[in-house]
């Protein structure tokens, strides 16, 4: 069997840190300007960050949050839901902008006005 690499991997030999990203769905529970409460199906660790991919009507945008409290919600059967909240770190005046944007639209919304 011929390896196909294009280039060497070399071995560590020893203890070599790193982080994996993943893309989960989650479900927001509670969204403010400052940061949310999220429901997940997987624990996340307290003061770990975390780029939340939000999508605001017609804005979506990503902003980096940080757990600040995680929780379990529900169990049900072979499925456990977390409860974390998430405070967001210093997000770019225009990741601002589009989450005040998005809060105040929905609550003119609720409000009975038009967006």
């Amino acid at each position: 069997m011929s390896d196909k690499r294009e280039a060497a991997r070399l071995p560590m030999l020893g203890h070599l840190p790193g982080e994996i990203m993943m893309l989960e769905p989650m479900l927001i529970v509670e969204l403010s300007g400052s940061g949310a409460t999220i429901e997940t199906r997987f624990p996340l660790q307290l003061d770990s960050l975390h780029d939340l991919r939000l999508t605001l009507r017609p804005h979506p945008v990503v902003v980096k949050g940080r757990v600040i409290h995680s929780r379990i919600s529900d169990v049900d059967q072979d499925v456990v839901t977390y409860l974390s909240g998430m405070e967001f770190v210093e997000p770019t005046d225009r990741v601002a902008a589009a989450i005040v944007e998005f809060l105040d639209g929905l609550e003119q919304e609720r409000r009975g006005g038009t967006p």
